[in-house]
Formats: C-alpha cells, structure tokens, sequence
C-alpha cells in the first residue's frame, strides 16, 4: 500500500506533468511539434528518474524514444506513442468536474505519464523490479506505424513481458487481454463509359462492378468469429447518365485470429469481376495482425488482477476491435498486456478525458505488478 499513498500525495504532481504534456501538442503529421513533445518527454523524464533517453532519428516523422531504467538480466518492455489525432489547437486542455480533457490526454498521453510515475514511485519508496525496464516513445502509432513497428519488433523481442499503456477499455476500465488484427484493401473497377440512355451497359458499368464486389465481401464476414468487413468509402463516375468508367471502394476487416487473417487476405486478393465487361483491381493488405490470448498472456493478466486486488480495488479484462503496437509484440510470441493507461472516455473524440482520481490507482498497479513480473 505503500505505493498507493505516496502516489495518492503526489497526485497534484503527476497531474501537473500530465498537463504539461498534453500543452506540448503532438499531431502526426506536424514533424517539428511532434519532436518538440519529444525534447520534453526527454527532459521529464531526466528530472523524474535521472535517465537519458537514447532518440532513433525519424525523416518520416518525430523521432521515437528509449529509456532504460533499473537492473537485471531480463527485461519488461513499456510501450507507448507520444503523437496524437489531433491538430494543433484543436482542444485545449481543461478540468471539469473531477476529469481532465485534452489532445491526447487519453489516448495516450495519461499512459506515459502513468507509466513514468510509476517509475518514480518504485524509486523513490526503495522498491527495485527484479527486471530492467526498458520504456519505448513511438511518434507515428496513429498512422499504423510505418517507421516504428521494426523498432518495436526488435526491442520485444529481448524482452520477456510487454505492458501497453494505452488507455483501457472505455468507460469499464477493463484491461485488454486480446485485441482484433486489422487490413485494409482498395478495390478499383475499370469498365466502359457510355451514354446511359442511348448506349445503356449493364455489363460494363465501374460502380455496378464495386456494388456486386462490396455485397460479396459481406457474405466473407462471420460474426461467430467476429470478422467484420466495412465498406467505408465508395467513389466513382461523373454523372448520372454516364456509365461509369471507375469505381474505387476502401474496406477495412477486423479479424480475432491469424486464421482469419489469411482466409480473409486470400478471398479478398484473389476477387475476380462478374460483369463481362469490367475489371478489378485489388490493392492492401493485412496491417496488423491479432494480439491472440495466450496462455501466457492469461497468466500476465492474472497478475495485473492480483495487483489491483492487492492495491484494494478490482478490474477486468476483455477483447477488443480496435488496435495497438501491442499487436505487433503479442504476434511475434512476447506475452503483452494491454489497457494499463489512463481510464476516461472519448479518444479521438471531442470530450476525451480521463477521471483524475483513478490516476493514483492505475499508476500504483503498473508498479505493483512490475514488482511481480
């Protein structure tokens, strides 16, 4: 309990750091503000921890961050992104009845802070993980992770838990325990343009063609397994007495397992056209593969359970569609919780927020259960 109430004290603190991180704005495509959030991270968390981060310079986007801290032979990673959805000066911070609202104050911003708190905490009450930690900043998450997931590959890879601190699952506050793989496909058609009223072609119609491929992608779905195929933009032709001569529709899939990963890839890459005149196009692919449950992964969940119940309150765990970097782990075998960030509500919303009183607890469980990993 110790821990509890030495971050029970210093909740005005790590509020105050949080706050502070929210204001350095990090949109995903505004390199310079993104490496600006970076230089404080870095300088947090020298003043907090007394560690130098080492910086993996990025053309492409802000740089991603690495900090070691502690002892031992093997290694828990922390995984984190510092960017953000949100353009500049979109939201701006704010505390409204026991919650605090921002860019990225949720998703994930209250994670890393929690995470480095937690740090903190373990330092300075003289409790030492038996492992060393390694906690990596990623700055290009929100864009499906181009430049990092190599990085973050690697790092797993020598590491023998993963710990996501992305924020739990909305207003439950359960851990995730399983997240869905994700792809996305674009299908292009090529038909015949015509005048629809002297020259009507049925056969050789673009958008035509994308409507019969769009109705057989919803018979590839399966609910019991919990694939889902979404069709969420469809474009194409001129006008409407002009046969359209293309047609482009973008499809996102969701998918539990590596199974269904592949069934789905091989159905939708090997689409042929059913109009005689018309041709298909496929393009994409798989871009996150699932974070399966493992046995493993289960026993990695049934401490963060322990640790709460230790620190005086409950949670739980549960299965999601949405995705993280921890799939990335999970798949190449490293077991990866995640969901230990900052309880609220609304990422990617305009009220996301998180509940200032949960902070203290969730922070004192990612020290907790580092002690027991």
């Amino acid at each position: 309990m110790a821990i509890l109430e030495y971050l029970i004290d210093k909740e005005q603190q790590i509020l105050d750091d949080l706050e502070e991180l929210v204001r350095h704005e990090s949109p995903t495509f505004q390199k310079e503000l993104v490496n600006q959030c970076a230089a404080y991270i870095k300088e947090l968390f020298f003043e907090r921890l007394g560690v130098h981060g080492e910086i993996f310079a990025n053309d492409q986007n802000g740089d991603h961050l690495k900090f070691e801290i502690g002892e031992g032979e093997e290694k828990v990673l922390i995984l984190a992104h510092y960017d953000t959805v949100w353009e500049q000066g979109k939201l701006s911070y704010r505390i409204d009845s026991g919650k605090a609202f921002g860019p990225g104050i949720m998703d994930m911003k209250g994670g890393i802070i929690q995470g480095l708190w937690a740090l903190k905490a373990l330092k300075d009450t003289g409790l030492r993980p038996a492992k060393k930690v390694v906690f990596l900043l990623t700055s290009d998450e929100e864009q499906l992770s181009p430049t990092s997931r190599e990085l973050i590959e690697s790092e797993a890879e020598s590491c023998k838990y993963v710990l996501v601190v992305e924020p739990p699952a909305g207003k439950s506050g359960s851990l995730k325990t399983a997240r869905k793989g994700a792809g996305q496909y674009r299908i292009t058609s090529h038909g015949v343009s015509s005048h629809a009223g002297n020259n009507p072609n049925s056969e050789a119609s673009a958008i035509h063609e994308i409507v019969h491929q769009i109705v057989r992608l919803e018979g590839l779905a399966d609910e019991e397994q919990g694939t889902t195929i979404n069709a969420g933009v469809i474009t194409g032709g001129t006008m409407s007495n002009v046969v359209a001569e293309r047609a482009v529709t973008e499809v996102d899939v969701r998918f539990y397992t590596e199974k269904e990963a592949r069934r789905i890839d091989e159905k939708i890459k090997n689409l042929t056209p059913i109009l005689k005149e018309t041709d298909i196009i496929v393009t994409g692919g798989i871009n996150r593969p699932p974070m399966e449950k493992t046995e493993e992964s289960v026993k990695l969940y049934k401490l963060a359970e322990e640790s709460a119940k230790e620190l005086g309150f409950n949670i739980s765990g549960t299965s999601v569609g949405g995705v993280s970097d921890g799939n990335f782990t999970a798949a190449i075998g490293v077991p990866t919780l995640d969901g230990l960030g900052a309880a609220g509500d609304g990422p990617h919303a305009l009220h996301e927020h998180i509940i200032i009183e949960e902070l203290p607890k969730r922070t004192a469980l990612i020290a907790r259960l580092l002690l027991k990993l």
